[in-house]
């Protein structure tokens, strides 16, 4: 009697709609799985159509591709005595289910719809889905045509069932289903289904992965059992990245892991598991069987059918493995670096620009495009990754090209421009043509003052009136307004050079402008509308100052760029307003009023903790309370507030930013807030003053009695002291 399983577990890098795309990299799973020796594959959520389809699933289109996929894998002779689940959607009974579908020599044996949608942060499943309501049961699902074709099946089942075969028994969760409270695993596991399979469409954020591990660890700590998590990886045409971190546990422990960044498409985990290590484990947890005893059963679809061999004696099964995390300033170098090359590669440009300041801001943007082109190099040459050749020498337009530096690759990928004024410091363009050297970026310098003069020139000839600085004598409407005239002209500039820098080159196509605004300023709102923020994609606009900070420090030594020292000890600054004699007038901290640090609690607390002014006050006056005074955290609190609401409508045309931090004020996926507000906050103003005042009644409330109660003791002691004849 076989015993020995060999599992696959498959992570793909999706495209949402890209049929073609996501087919081949499917069937190379399936190739895969099979040369390594696997007789099961199971791979991530959606991944025929791709996760992100989002509103193409209100198409038909979408439902008629899918199946037509569905049938090019079921009669593709490389699917033969191999049991296959793959990810799509399916209409039953006019409602959308997001569905798993197992199949197995050109017969599908169940369509298992997902039970448990996730609604939360970037996620909206529930606009186009529906959950699977029937728990632990099956009904008929009458196939399409172009399916019955193939299978001669006419009606499968589709529902809450799970697959017998000769030799164990499967059971399906997806993605949200893990995280829940109501998870299946428990349920399946008292009803003596061996191995669990989870595909999942799960996105990567700063500090996460080890929420999955533990998740993944404790589905099959409790009651024994295999669990298979199959992750999407990549950028599939949104903001998030799927980090890959496919892996396979077995009573409790990980056995194998796919990496959490890699610019392959396809990667495929196998292993091989003795489903009598299941058995006895279970059978040693007494309060399990008896529970087990009464547990309700789930629809068994039985299938001859045995992922063991008859003979399995030699096979050598997998032993636990430690799970080594990535810190999160690796995660920076790595995680924004692929989403830059699935986003460079898709489409159709021929490399990035960049405004180049010499601030933490541009610098960091510009060391992760380096560091995706050593990534390129690794796959290339350590990895001989062919597909990651090919889409270079696309974007580049030359069929012969093969790098041989990351130096080399970045100066033909990333332009650099240095974008100075009148108001712009020697330091910065020094620091900012130190970087681009080091990394080689191609590199200019430019100084916008004569187009900045045009534009006021401009103003003057309409009104007549010459605004002026107000170090010059001007108001604050008006130093705003002129900083924010050189702000524009640099996105101005920045746009005509992306357009246009290849051609000089003599190089089709154009390039992808980046931003470099990070998580905090967009939080702030420290930022000019369509000024050089306004990019085409945003790799930081998720990140923290702070952790860029680390990051810096990090890159610093690992790509031996000892410039970034300077760039981080610098004040970060504007520079677009006039130097004093020379010497920087203007930095970030003073102009917002509040520092970085404190930008990132005011966003953890009012993103990830839900608090409005008055709560954020309550918290903040508690953690504060040794630095800062009640009243003096109410004026932060009031004046992060004012500042938020007035620039909420800076969200709305923010650059698409890589997703990677918990408290994004991203507007269009992540945040959804108005951006009108009534920026004096009356009424919680209001609240957040009463609570000052309650404090400070109750401090001078204890004041009054400790004084009193000084008096009284020195009172009992002269009295004491009296009785006892000492002269006071």
């Amino acid at each position: 009697m076989g015993r020995k399983v060999t599992i696959a577990a498959s992570t793909l890098n999706q495209w949402a709609l890209d049929f073609e795309g996501n087919l081949d990299r499917i069937l190379q799973s399936i190739l895969e799985a099979k040369e390594l020796g696997a007789t099961f594959r199971t791979g991530p959520e959606l991944e025929i159509c791709g996760y992100s389809c989002e509103d193409h699933f209100y198409e038909s289109d979408t439902f008629l591709h899918s199946w037509e996929v569905l049938a090019e894998l079921l009669i593709a002779p490389l699917c033969k005595d191999i049991l296959i689940d793959v990810g799509m959607p399916v209409m039953h009974k006019n409602v959308c289910y997001n569905c798993r579908v197992i199949f197995l020599n050109k017969k599908i044996l169940l369509i298992r719809p997902k039970r448990i949608l996730c609604d939360s942060g970037n996620y909206r499943e529930s606009r186009w889905f529906t959950t699977w309501k029937k728990e632990r049961c099956v009904e008929d699902f009458y196939l399409p045509r172009m399916i019955t074709k193939h299978t001669g099946q006419r009606v499968v089942p589709i529902g809450d069932g799970v697959i017998s075969t000769l030799d164990t028994c499967i059971g399906f969760e997806i993605c949200e289903e893990l995280w829940s409270s109501a998870s299946s695993h428990i349920p399946l596991s008292l009803d003596g289904v061996e191995i669990i399979c989870n595909s999942s469409g799960s996105h990567t954020e700063l500090r996460k992965g080890f929420v999955m591990v533990d998740l993944v660890k404790n589905a099959t700590m409790k009651c024994g059992g295999c669990y298979v998590y199959s992750n999407l990886r990549g950028c599939d045409g949104q903001r998030i990245y799927f980090d890959g971190v496919s892996c396979i546990s077995l009573n409790g422990k990980i056995l194998n892991r796919a990496r959490q960044f890699a610019l392959g498409e396809v990667e495929v985990i196998a292993t091989t598991i003795d489903l009598e290590d299941i058995r006895t484990y279970r059978n040693s947890l007494r309060s399990n069987s008896h529970l087990a005893s009464s547990a309700p059963s789930y629809p068994r679809i039985v299938v001859d059918f045995s992922l063991s061999p008859e003979h399995d004696t030699t096979l050598p099964t997998a032993v636990p493995i430690e799970w080594h995390f990535l810190l999160p300033e690796e995660e920076i170098a790595q995680g924004p670096a692929c989403w830059l090359w699935d986003y460079l590669r898709r489409s159709g440009q021929g490399g990035f620009f960049l405004p180049l300041s010499g601030g933490v801001d541009s610098s960091s943007t510009a060391v992760i495009v380096y560091s995706m082109c050593n990534l390129i190099m690794e796959a290339i040459h350590q990895g001989g990754d062919q597909k990651v050749l090919s889409d270079l020498r696309r974007i580049l337009a030359n069929p012969e090209y093969t790098p041989k530096s990351p130096q080399e690759l970045c100066n033909k990928i990333l332009f650099t421009c240095y974008m100075g004024s009148e108001n712009s410091s020697k330091e910065t363009r020094a620091r900012a043509d130190a970087l681009a050297g080091t990394i080689c970026s191609t590199h200019t310098n430019i100084i916008i003052d004569k187009a900045v003069s045009a534009f006021i020139e401009v103003f003057t000839q309409v009104t007549t009136m010459l605004p002026k600085f107000s170090s010059n004598g001007g108001c604050a409407r008006q130093n705003l307004a002129l900083q924010n005239i050189q702000a524009r002209v640099r996105m101005v500039f920045s746009y005509l050079f992306a357009q246009l820098m290849l051609w000089t080159k003599g190089r089709p196509g154009g390039l992808l402008v980046l931003g470099s605004a990070n998580v905090d300023e967009s939080l702030r709102g420290y930022m000019t509308k369509y000024d050089c923020s306004s990019a085409d994609i945003n790799p930081i606009g998720g990140i923290s100052k702070t952790d860029l900070r680390r990051f810096m420090s990090y890159a610093t030594k690992k790509f031996k760029l000892p410039i970034l020292n300077e760039i981080i000890d610098a004040p970060p600054t504007a520079e677009l307003e006039p130097l004093r004699q020379g010497v920087l007038a203007q930095t970030d901290e003073e102009d917002m009023g509040m520092t970085y640090d404190e930008l990132s609690q005011y966003g953890r607390l009012r993103k990830i903790e839900c608090c409005g002014p008055y709560s954020m006050y309550c918290k903040l006056v508690q953690t504060w309370s040794s630095t800062y005074t009640p009243k003096q955290v109410a004026e932060k609190v009031k004046h992060f507030f004012r500042c938020y609401a007035i620039n909420r409508h800076k969200m709305t045309v923010v650059t698409p930013s890589y997703h990677a931090e918990s408290y994004s004020p991203e507007d269009n996926r992540f945040d959804l807030r108005p951006f009108l507000y009534r920026a004096n906050w009356s009424w919680q103003f209001r609240a957040i003053d009463k609570q000052v005042e309650y404090i400070a009644s109750v401090k001078r409330s204890d004041s009054t009695e400790s004084s009193l109660s000084l008096k009284s003791k020195k009172s009992s002691d002269s009295n004491v002291r009296l009785r006892s004849g000492v002269t006071v």
